[in-house]
C-alpha cells in the first residue's frame, strides 16, 4: 500500500514537472515575439525596407514613416563615432618569429629615430623607442602607439636600461648646435656613460649595436672631401668639443667592445641630414632658411656664407642605417649625400623656392664653424650598395610643405602627422 502512494505521488510529481515546463515554453515564445515587435535591432516583423537600412548601417523607420524612439537613434550616432575613432595603423608586413627581429631604438622620438621607427615597422619588425624627450617628441611616433609591434618607454639612457633585444640602433643625442651647446655635460654624459650602458646591453643579450656617429669627428676638416680613413680636426676645448669629442670618445668605446669583448658594432658617420619632424627651432641650417623664409624674416648667413655643407634627405639616411645594421661591416662608413653648396648658395636656393620678401643677412661667424663639409661615400657604394636617391630639391619640396603647415597650427586639435611613405617604402618588403 505504501508503494502505491508513493508511485502515485512520483506520477504527479512528474506531471507537474512537465506542465511547468510546457508553460515556460510558450511563456518564453510569446515574450520573445513580443520583444521583437518593440525592439529596433530584431529581425523578426521588419520590413524589406527596414532590413536594407540596417544593412546599410542605417537606422530603421517604422511603416508609419518615424523614426524609432530617439534613444535608439542616439545609441546608433554613438556607435559610428566610436568607430570612425578607431585607430588605423600604417600597413606593417608580417614577419615569422625567425625573420621578425626586435630592434631598441634609443632617441627613437627624435627627427631621425622616427623615420627609422616608420622603416622599420613597416617592414614588420618589433620596435621599442626609448627616449628622455629633451629633444625628441611623442608626436613624432604617435601614429604607432597602441600597435602591437611597438612599445614607447620614457628613460634616459644614462641610466642603466634592461631589456631582450636583437639590434640597438643607438641615436640618443642632441644633434643640433643650440641644444648640445645648451648643456654640454649632460652631451658629455649621453655619448659616454649612455654608450656604455648601451654597449653593455649588446654584450650581455649579444646584439648588433649601430652608433649614430657624426660628420663632427672630422671637426673642421683640412682634407677634402672626407674619407673615413681621415682622423679630422678638433678643437677638444671649444664648444662644439662636447659634441665632437662625446663622439669621438663613443666610437672608440665601440671599438674597445668589440675588440675586448667581441661585441657586435656598427658606426654611420652621418652627414647634414634634412626633412619633416625636424624640430622648428633646432638651429640647423635647414629649419632655420625655411623657417625664416616663410614668416618673411632675414635670413641670416654666419660669416660670408662661403661655408659648403653637403645636405642629404632623410629617407636616404634610414636606408643606409639599415643597410649598414644588415651588413657584416664593422668600420665607420659616412653616410651622406655628396652634392656640395655654399651656404649662400642654400639661403637663395631656399628663398627662390618658398617665395616671399626675405633678405639674406649676414651676421658674425661663429666659432669653429667647419669651413667645408663633403663626404666620400666610395665605402658605402662599395660596402652597403647604397647612394642617396632623393634630389635635395625634392627633399625641400617635402620639408617646406611641412614647416608650413606647422606654422598653421594654431590649436593642439589641428595635428599636423607627417606620415610614413608607404608605398615608397614597399621596395623593402
Amino acid at each position: 500500500m505504501s508503494f502505491t502512494r508513493k508511485a502515485q505521488k512520483m506520477k504527479y510529481a512528474l506531471a507537474t514537472i512537465v506542465v511547468l515546463a510546457v508553460l515556460f515554453v510558450l511563456y518564453g515564445r510569446t515574450a520573445e515575439e513580443s520583444l521583437s515587435k518593440r525592439l529596433p535591432g530584431s529581425s523578426r516583423n521588419v520590413s524589406g525596407d527596414n532590413l536594407k537600412r540596417v544593412k546599410e548601417d542605417q537606422p530603421p523607420i517604422h511603416a508609419e514613416g518615424n523614426v524609432w524612439h530617439g534613444k535608439f537613434q542616439r545609441l546608433h550616432l554613438r556607435v559610428q563615432e566610436l568607430e570612425s575613432r578607431r585607430k588605423v595603423y600604417p600597413t606593417v608586413k608580417f614577419l615569422n618569429y625567425k625573420e621578425r627581429k626586435r630592434i631598441l631604438i634609443t632617441g627613437g622620438a627624435g627627427f631621425v629615430g622616427s623615420h627609422l621607427v616608420d622603416t622599420l615597422m613597416i617592414q614588420g619588425h618589433e620596435v621599442t623607442v626609448v627616449d628622455n624627450f629633451f629633444t625628441g617628441r611623442k608626436r613624432n611616433v604617435e601614429h604607432w602607439i597602441g600597435h602591437e609591434n611597438f612599445e614607447l618607454i620614457r628613460h634616459d639612457i644614462v641610466n642603466p636600461f634592461f631589456i631582450e633585444v636583437d639590434q640597438i640602433y643607438h641615436l640618443a643625442s642632441p644633434a643640433s648646435p643650440p641644444n648640445y651647446m645648451y648643456n654640454p655635460v649632460k652631451t658629455l654624459k649621453t655619448n659616454t656613460v649612455g654608450t656604455i650602458n648601451m654597449l653593455g646591453l649588446a654584450k650581455r643579450v649579444r646584439a648588433t649595436l649601430l652608433l649614430a656617429s657624426t660628420s663632427e669627428v672630422y671637426g673642421d676638416p683640412e682634407v677634402h672631401p672626407q674619407k673615413e680613413e681621415y682622423w679630422g680636426h678638433v678643437n677638444p676645448i671649444g664648444p662644439r668639443a662636447c659634441y665632437d669629442e662625446g663622439k669621438r670618445v663613443a666610437e672608440t668605446m665601440c671599438y674597445a667592445y668589440k675588440k675586448q669583448d667581441g661585441v657586435s658594432v656598427r658606426v654611420a658617420r652621418i652627414f647634414n641630414t634634412f626633412g619633416p619632424r625636424m624640430h622648428m627651432n633646432d638651429g640647423r641650417v635647414v629649419s632655420n632658411f625655411v623657417l625664416q623664409a616663410l614668416q618673411n624674416k632675414p635670413i641670416t648667413v654666419y660669416g660670408k656664407g662661403l661655408q659648403t655643407r653637403s645636405f642629404q634627405y632623410v629617407s636616404d639616411l634610414v636606408d643606409g642605417l639599415v643597410a649598414l645594421m644588415n651588413s657584416n661591416y664593422s668600420m665607420p662608413v659616412n653616410i651622406g649625400n655628396p652634392d656640395e653648396h655654399t651656404i649662400m648658395e642654400f639661403a637663395s636656393l631656399i628663398k627662390n623656392l618658398v617665395g616671399g620678401s626675405s633678405i639674406v643677412r649676414n651676421n658674425p661667424a661663429v666659432e669653429d664653424d667647419p669651413q667645408r663639409r663633403k663626404p666620400d661615400i666610395s665605402r658605402a657604394k662599395a660596402v652597403l650598395k647604397w647612394q642617396p636617391k632623393v634630389s635635395m630639391m625634392e627633399g625641400l619640396k617635402k620639408t617646406v610643405d611641412y614647416f608650413r603647415q606647422e606654422l598653421q597650427r594654431s590649436k593642439h586639435d589641428e595635428r599636423n602627422f607627417y606620415l610614413p611613405d608607404t608605398a615608397r617604402r614597399e621596395q623593402h618588403l
